[in-house]
């Protein structure tokens, strides 16, 4: 068992609550962008090894899958440090933590000059996409299906904040975000380059054209009840929709990602596979 580094006596439930000065923010203990939960944690372990900081841990027993992060984080030589709830709270400044924080080392960032035009290239670019649990949940479905880069722009974008790793479950940990300044000239250059830049919205003609995801795709997504701006919408070389039979018009973002991703590679696996 982990013993707490402090812990607060809480009022007895018939004691009236007495007000308490605000504390100030604790120092942080280590260096390093912060990550919260027990998934996130766990994959940023599995990610950067020894290259995390610190581990942060709150009191638990040995059932607890706290106790099964700790032992995998020390098994990778990683400093593990007890905490007591509160003070993880005040550190997180409320991040739904579950308990345990780690610190990490920065997320990858590349150029859009060193996405390469392979055949099998698939990135994902987000049209001012501002919602983290959206966001982070593309990033999950990106890197499981196999993006190479996540290309957003530089404003009107989710921030790349604990809240958003929480939402991809850890995923950010293995992508490659690209930040452009303006997104239309960033998908100019990789059209210019032989990527297919495939837009979804609603208003798009039908996914399954011959051939449309089999050379280097670029799938781009538009922001929440927004859809596609004009000026990337015309730097996109096909815009497609998916047929809904129900009363629904529309998708929420990441699931219309999901979709459009696990469609590339069901396309390409068809086209590979021995007639």
């Amino acid at each position: 068992m982990i013993k707490p580094r402090s812990q607060s006596q809480s009022p007895q439930s018939h004691q009236r609550p007495q007000w308490r000065p605000a504390l100030p923010p604790l120092p942080m203990p280590f260096e390093g962008r912060l990550v919260c939960g027990v998934q996130a944690v766990r994959e940023a372990v599995r990610a950067h090894g020894e290259k995390i900081h610190g581990l942060l841990l709150e009191q638990h027993d040995e059932r607890s899958p706290l106790d099964g992060l700790r032992r995998f984080a020390e098994t990778r030589g990683i400093t593990v440090q007890a905490w007591a709830r509160n003070d993880l709270d005040r550190l997180t400044g409320q991040q739904r933590h579950q308990g345990c924080v780690a610190f990490a080392p920065p997320l990858r960032f590349a150029p859009v000059s060193e996405i390469e035009a392979v055949p099998e290239a698939l990135v994902i670019a987000l049209d001012e996409l501002e919602d983290p649990q959206n966001f982070g949940a593309i990033v999950r479905s990106a890197v499981a299906l196999g993006a190479k880069a996540i290309l957003f722009p530089e404003h009107h974008a989710a921030p790349l904040t604990p809240a958003t790793f929480r939402a991809s479950s850890g995923a950010v940990e293995h992508a490659v975000f690209c930040k452009v300044g303006s997104l239309p000239r960033a998908l100019e250059e990789l059209r210019e380059r032989g990527f297919g830049i495939v837009g979804l919205d609603s208003s798009g003609s039908t996914y399954d054209a011959p051939g449309l995801f089999l050379r280097p795709v670029v799938l781009v997504v538009g922001a929440e009840g927004k859809g596609l701006r004009k000026s990337v919408r015309a730097a996109c070389t096909e815009v497609v929709a998916f047929p809904l039979i129900g009363p629904i018009e529309s998708l929420n973002a990441s699931v219309a990602a999901g979709i459009a991703l696990h469609e590339v590679q069901a396309q390409r696996r068809r086209a590979a596979a021995p007639s």
